[in-house]
């Protein structure tokens, strides 16, 4: 690999051959999803078992100095909380296969549990240990590694549920070398995801892990709201959201789904104007991702409703077909609604104008912003 060996890169090089085998000739049955980028299969191997085959469009990569570079990259990262890349495989010239080959992540995308597919919901709990550990492995590529790396297109369909259900955050196709020494940023032409994207980013090309920050806090909002980033009426998360958490009244933006089992609010409020600091309209205003997930840790661990407050039991449906758990102690900071049942709020989205401030990335020439029109509900 470009005068590397993959045993240096600590990487297993797969034959074409191996992975033809693995996913049926890359048939539509293995296929886990798709995008801008390319497609993703499952594949069987012999000996590592099931593995998340990602192959590139002809066109994702200008020339193969370009894909080795991004193995070179992601070969440095090894973090639980984000999707290890096990492998790779690449035909010769421009237009021949380049293939990176990843840890399979069994239960799907946050994006499925925040619109409810398939009755996935998550619990209170889960949520906040989703939110710290995505958070945690965000601050890795920021912190972690030297230099550090952006990831440009943090979003629900991103952040990946592992088999115990930690957070996973996967697709580095948009990732970015980060700012060196005294540098605030990189320049950079716009891409990610609209609704997801930093406003500051948009407009001045300046490209930093606030940025990522501010993608993350939008993720927050959502957890609290089980909101889409942008709805119908063009209306963002943020703008939405915000009265509401700015009165501290987190129960009217509360996802409905958690109102039927018990759920501590003030640790949703916390996580609400948690988001709100993440997406403060100056870069330097917003938390460091490792400031992120320390306040929610802290607060989770710490939060008095949690353990010193006496606590009733509730008996609840123990509807468990995807193997969550469901929390069932309450106290005093705890709601819930006996017998009720909620209708999740679910939306299309097909395209998408903007007049909020929060959507000023929308006025920017499509051209410049990779979009996944699959993935730009949520």
């Amino acid at each position: 690999l470009g005068g590397l060996k993959a045993e240096k890169l600590k990487l297993r090089y797969f034959k074409l051959e191996e992975l033809e085998k693995a996913t049926e000739n890359f048939s539509a049955d293995c296929l886990l999803g798709s995008g801008a980028f390319g497609n993703v299969y499952k594949g069987s191997f012999e000996g590592e078992g099931t593995l998340a085959i990602k192959r590139a469009h002809v066109e994702s990569y200008q020339t193969t100095e370009e894909f080795r570079n991004e193995v070179r990259l992601l070969s440095t990262v090894n973090h639980p909380n984000l999707v290890a890349l096990v492998g790779f495989s690449e035909e010769s010239g421009r237009k021949g296969a380049k293939i990176l080959v990843y840890e399979y992540v069994p239960h799907g995308s946050l994006r499925e549990y925040i619109i409810g597919r398939g009755g996935r919901n998550f619990t209170w709990r889960q949520r906040v240990n989703i939110a710290i550990g995505a958070a945690k492995g965000i601050a890795h590529l920021h912190d972690g590694i030297k230099p550090s790396i952006i990831h440009r297109d943090i979003k629900p369909s991103n952040i990946l549920i592992g088999e115990r259900f930690e957070a996973k955050v996967s697709d580095f196709g948009l990732v970015k070398m980060g700012p060196i020494g005294d540098q605030s940023h990189v320049s950079s032409q716009v891409k990610g995801t609209p609704g997801y994207l930093d406003p500051a980013y948009c407009t001045s090309f300046h490209l930093s892990p606030f940025s990522d920050v501010y993608s993350f806090g939008v993720i927050l909002l959502q957890l609290v709201s089980g909101r889409p980033a942008v709805d119908t009426t063009r209306n963002h998360i943020i703008d939405w959201a915000r009265p509401s958490i700015e009165r501290g009244n987190i129960e009217e933006i509360l996802d409905t789904t958690l109102l039927s089992k018990p759920c501590n609010m003030e640790m949703m409020l916390k996580m609400g104007e948690l988001g709100l600091r993440c997406v403060a309209k100056t870069p330097k205003d917003r938390p460091t991702m490792t400031q992120v997930w320390q306040e929610l840790e802290n607060t989770f661990n710490e939060h008095p409703s949690l353990s010193s407050k006496t606590t009733t039991t509730t008996k609840f449906p123990q509807s468990n077909e995807q193997g969550i758990s469901f929390e069932q102690d309450c106290s005093q900071s705890f709601v819930s609604i006996d017998g009720v049942g909620f209708q999740k709020f679910h939306i299309e989205l097909d395209s998408i104008s903007s007049q909020s401030n929060s959507l000023r990335c929308f006025e920017i020439n499509s051209a410049s912003i990779d979009i996944d029109k699959e993935n730009l509900k949520y």
